[in-house]
């Protein structure tokens, strides 16, 4: 099932606080992909603070997302 983010909060230690379409909240944490590609850039930096819903998923500036699937099916309730 493919859902759309509508909500995002970055949190501290590079956690994003989602709400989905269908009114879930969960928490993602993006610690184990924070040393790749592209994310690399979002590391120690203010830009993991700018996170964004655009199109249904999260993006950052530097054309930096991450696909809703990912975001939904490894998070957990929050």
């Amino acid at each position: 099932m493919l859902l759309d983010v509508v909500k995002v909060e970055a949190k501290a230690g590079h956690k994003l606080y989602l709400e989905f379409e269908n009114g879930e909240k969960r928490i993602f944490d993006m610690t184990p992909y924070i040393d790749r590609k592209p994310f690399v850039q979002l590391k120690n930096s203010p830009l993991f603070a700018q996170a964004a819903v655009d199109y249904g998923t999260v993006v950052w500036p530097g054309n930096i997302d991450i696909a809703p699937e990912t975001l939904y099916d490894r998070s957990f309730p929050a």
